[in-house]
């Protein structure tokens, strides 16, 4: 299983982004997807995730400002940003958690400044 993630970039403080992440190689029907974030310093935070079943869960500093999508076909998963913040700036990274393990990919680089 490999993780592509892709969208990040430089945006100014109440900004918006979408990050996507697309999943390869063999995917069970039923896993959960989701996003995690580092920011530089700190340890890796989870900030939301996604069930195969529609179901989501937010961290709760972004749960107004935050959406989490999934094509399962495409098997893709989608995180629309809005109003970001200074401390939203990051690495985020994607995960799948299927059959009990956990698959991550490269993150990408989340940057809200002025």
């Amino acid at each position: 299983v490999q993780l592509q993630a892709s969208g990040g970039g430089l945006v100014q403080p109440g900004g918006s982004l979408t990050l996507s992440c697309v999943a390869s190689g063999t995917i069970f029907d039923i896993n959960v997807m989701g996003w995690y974030r580092q920011a530089p310093g700190k340890e890796r935070e989870w900030v939301a995730h996604i069930h195969s079943s529609g179901n989501t869960n937010y961290l709760d500093s972004v749960k107004d400002r935050f959406t989490i999508s999934r094509d399962n076909v495409k098997n893709t998963v989608y995180l629309q940003m809005h109003g970001l913040k200074p401390e939203d700036t990051g690495v985020y990274y994607c995960e799948l958690l299927q059959d009990t393990k956990n698959y991550w990919g490269k993150g990408t680089q989340v940057t809200v400044s002025s």
